[in-house]
């Protein structure tokens, strides 16, 4: 059974994310990502406009008249949320925790997915692969989903992509749609991403906090970090010390960005406390136009 508390704060997730897919998400959703092809559907009688490579020449030798064969999109889609829940998604200054809005995102892209009558599935990760759930439809299984993406506490301590993305291609048999959402604190997925790519689409969801992109002057302070328990004292009112780590944290985030660009992936950057809608409705958008 699920506790009442766990229940209001999954069905809270559910209303807002309802909105968001219902007036800004569902259409784009459609044009952005195309069905596996198209399949025949049935003929009919040839008429004036129709383009002459669609006919069908054997029911029209039968028929005696031109008949032009009719096709559908096969819509019907496979979708994997991959999601990083390592304790350094616990982080957050803005109102929320990088997890608190990866758990809406992937509420939202769930409800997306189930309005346009594709599956959905989930993977959660930390160094290790901490849950799978194989994709399904409907609203049920949607709020399992935003259950174990709230909820679902890590094992492991540190990041491991490629071992998320192993485990997708042990188990999955069909190409996927595959939301890789994480902070992407591991410098070492970079091959493994290369040859899922040409199994799946795969889309980088990038998730930051802003203090983990500038360091505030509050003094004398002692850092932990999240996933190796290692903790250091750090003088932030010092000019030099906020300087390099910005610096790290630029050089960080630039590499990122360059080993996305080698293999030809385009990500999605959210910032926790802020719209995470606008930037999805602009990829959405770059993806409708062929970019």
């Amino acid at each position: 059974m699920i506790p009442p508390e766990v229940l209001k704060k999954i069905r809270r997730i559910q209303i807002r994310t309802s909105h968001v897919v219902d007036d800004l998400l569902a259409g784009g959703w459609h044009s952005a990502f195309k069905g596996r092809g198209i399949e025949f559907e049935e003929v009919r009688p040839y008429a004036i406009g129709d383009d002459v490579r669609t006919i069908d020449w054997n029911v029209t030798a039968r028929a005696g008249e031109p008949f032009v064969k009719l096709f559908r999109e096969e819509r019907e889609l496979s979708v994997q949320l991959l999601v990083d829940i390592s304790p350094s998604q616990f982080f957050g200054t803005q109102s929320q925790t990088k997890r608190e809005l990866v758990a809406e995102l992937g509420a939202t892209l769930a409800f997306s997915a189930i309005k346009n009558n594709d599956k959905v599935g989930l993977t959660l990760f930390s160094d290790t692969v901490e849950k799978s759930i194989p994709p399904r439809k409907g609203t049920r299984h949607c709020l399992r989903l935003i259950r174990e993406l709230l909820y679902c506490e890590p094992v492991g301590r540190g990041t491991n992509i490629t071992a998320a993305i192993e485990h997708l291609n042990r188990t999955s048999h069909r190409r996927m749609v595959v939301f890789l959402i994480s902070d992407f604190e591991d410098d070492h997925s970079e091959n493994t991403l290369k040859v899922a790519r040409r199994r799946h689409e795969i889309i980088p969801v990038v998730v930051r906090d802003q203090r983990e992109l500038t360091m505030p002057d509050v003094g004398l302070v002692r850092f932990r970090d999240a996933e190796t328990g290692q903790t250091q004292m750090i003088d932030t009112s010092s000019r030099r010390v906020r300087r390099e780590y910005e610096a790290l944290t630029r050089a960080r985030n630039d590499n990122l960005d360059a080993s996305l660009r080698r293999m030809r992936m385009s990500a999605i950057y959210l910032g926790t406390g802020q719209d995470f809608v606008r930037p999805l409705q602009q990829y959405f958008h770059q993806r409708e136009l062929g970019r």
